[in-house]
């Protein structure tokens, strides 16, 4: 089924897939309402879309197909290479994304590999997703890092633990309360993800945080 709000974009479509005798466009819309009435009606096996839709845009339609009509994978067809459509596209479910100047093989492979349950995606959007992905890696491992940051103080309190003091002699040394130490001590265990003094000290030392 395809789903666009000009008539001759969907006519042109049409005429591009009616040679091949495996590809049967059941039903058309021009706005994501229309599309969404039609799936629940035809149950097609893939709802070709377009983002830029009345009423309701293609983003919108496929995030309510992918809840409620699981029979239907959305493919998202649109003039747009853009990362946040793309993306949003992904996140609500669609099965795929192609750029309107695609060839007609192209096309039919996206359409063929959506059919089945798999995922297509134009070759330079699926670079836009996979950079996309890298840098939310990357920032990760930035947050991951800030978050494993030991402060002055708790740099003082794991020395006097390496040395092997016990929480009352670092308290002394550093006059603090045995609580700040001993809270001092449980905040760093739970932030870099270890469970007693050992694993601290080891953590620390692997990862050079002193």
């Amino acid at each position: 089924m395809l789903a666009d709000d000009h008539t001759i974009v969907r006519n042109g479509i049409m005429s591009l897939l009616e040679s091949y005798p495996e590809v049967e466009i059941v039903g058309e819309a021009e706005n994501g309402a229309e599309a969404l009435q039609k799936v629940k009606e035809l149950s097609p096996d893939v709802l070709m879309i377009d983002i830029a839709m009345p009423i309701m845009n293609g983003i919108e339609t496929a995030q309510e197909v992918s809840k409620h009509y699981k029979q239907t994978r959305s493919l998202m067809l649109s003039m747009h290479n853009n990362e946040d459509y793309i993306l949003k596209s992904v996140e609500a479910g669609a099965y795929g994304y192609l750029l309107k100047d695609t060839t007609r093989d192209e096309m039919l492979k996206a359409l063929q590999t959506v059919a089945k349950g798999e995922k297509y995606f134009s070759p330079s959007v699926s670079n836009i997703i996979v950079a996309s992905y890298l840098q939310k890696v990357k920032d990760s491992e930035k947050a991951n890092l800030k978050k494993s940051k030991l402060s002055k103080k708790e740099k003082s309190i794991v020395k006097f633990i390496i040395q092997g003091d016990s929480s009352r002699e670092i308290a002394e040394k550093l006059d603090l309360s045995i609580r700040t130490v001993d809270n001092h001590r449980a905040n760093m265990m739970k932030r870099l993800s270890v469970k007693n003094a050992v694993e601290l000290v080891k953590k620390v030392l692997d990862e050079k945080l002193m």
